[in-house]
C-alpha cells in the first residue's frame, strides 16, 4: 500500500473516527460471550503477561486478568479505553490501558508472553507491519492468537455489502483477509515455529427483531453509523434495506428475535526461540 504521509494521516483519522464514533460499548457486550471462551483456550497462567491489541472495551483483556495474568490493552480509541478502566475498576481488576496503534505498538521487543487480539488487529490497514509488530513485542516461545471475520460468513457477507455502498480507501486490503489461512501464513511466515489455525463459530443473539438489530447497530456500531452517515438519503434506505435482507436471511430464531451464526478463524502463532 502507497499513500502519501498526508494521505495516510488521513487514513488513520478516519479508521479511528470509525472507532470512536457511536458507542461500541454496547455492541462490545454483545460478543462478551465469545470473547471468554476465546481466552479460556488461551491457559492463561497466573503472573504471565499479556498483551490485548486492539482491546476495545476490554473483552479479553477482563478475562485474562481474573485468571491472574498482568495484562496490558492497548486500542487507537481513547473512548473505548475510558470504558475499559471503568470495567477493570468495577471488578477490582489492575489493568494497565493505553492509547496506541497496532501497526506501531508502544513497547519494548519481546515484553509478553502472550499477544491476543480478537476482531481488533485485523482492522489494521498495513497487515505486514501489523503482523510485524505482533512477533516483535512477543517473547521467544510466546503466543500470538488472534480472532479474525472469514470472508465466507455472514460477517464477511456483511462486509461486502457495506463496501459495495461505501468503497474502501484505495490500497487496502479487505479486513477479512485476515480470515484466509493462506494469507495468514504469508503474514506470520517471519519468527513464527508453529501455526495452528481453526474455524470458530460465533452467535449473535440479540433480543431485537431484525429492522430493530439493523437500527441497533447503525445507531452504536461506529463503522455502521459513518457508512450511513457517507450516504444520501435513498441510498441509506437501500442499505438499510439490504442489510435487513441479510440478518433476516441468517436468522435461525422464530420468535421475533435475532439469532445469527457466523463464524471466525482463530490463528495461534508460536514465536521461535
Amino acid at each position: 500500500m502507497s499513500h502519501s504521509t498526508a494521505d495516510f494521516e488521513a487514513l488513520k483519522a478516519k479508521l479511528k473516527a470509525n472507532w470512536t464514533t457511536g458507542d461500541f460499548g454496547r455492541i462490545a457486550k454483545l460478543n462478551e460471550a465469545g470473547a471468554e471462551a476465546f481466552m479460556a483456550r488461551r491457559a492463561i497462567a497466573p503472573g504471565s503477561r499479556v498483551l490485548d491489541v486492539a482491546c476495545g472495551t476490554g473483552n479479553l483483556s477482563i478475562p485474562a486478568a481474573r485468571a491472574g495474568a498482568l495484562v496490558t490493552g492497548v486500542d487507537i480509541a481513547n473512548n473505548l479505553l475510558e470504558q475499559a478502566r471503568a470495567r477493570a475498576k468495577s471488578e477490582g481488576l489492575d489493568i494497565r490501558f493505553d492509547e496506541g496503534d497496532a501497526e506501531s505498538l508502544p513497547y519494548p521487543d519481546i515484553s509478553f508472553d502472550r499477544v491476543v487480539s480478537m476482531f481488533g488487529a485485523m482492522f489494521a490497514p498495513r497487515p505486514e507491519r501489523t503482523a510485524a509488530e505482533l512477533v516483535r513485542v512477543c517473547r521467544p516461545g510466546g503466543e500470538i492468537a488472534m480472532a479474525n471475520w472469514v470472508p465466507d460468513s455472514f460477517v464477511g457477507e456483511m462486509f461486502r455489502l457495506v463496501a459495495s455502498y461505501v468503497a474502501a480507501p484505495p490500497g487496502v486490503p479487505a479486513p477479512s483477509a485476515w480470515g484466509e489461512p493462506d494469507r495468514v501464513r504469508e503474514r506470520l511466515s517471519e519468527g513464527i515455529a508453529d501455526l495452528k489455525m481453526t474455524r470458530c463459530p460465533f452467535a449473535f443473539n440479540l433480543p431485537f427483531s431484525v429492522p430493530e438489530t439493523v437500527e441497533y447497530y447503525r445507531l452504536y456500531f461506529g463503522p455502521a453509523q459513518r457508512a450511513f452517515a457517507s450516504l444520501p438519503e435513498d441510498k441509506q434506505a437501500d442499505l438499510r434495506r439490504d442489510l435487513e435482507r441479510l440478518w433476516s436471511q441468517y436468522n435461525t430464531a422464530t420468535d421475533g428475535t435475532v439469532s445469527v451464526k457466523s463464524e471466525y478463524l482463530e490463528v495461534v502463532a508460536k514465536r521461535a526461540s
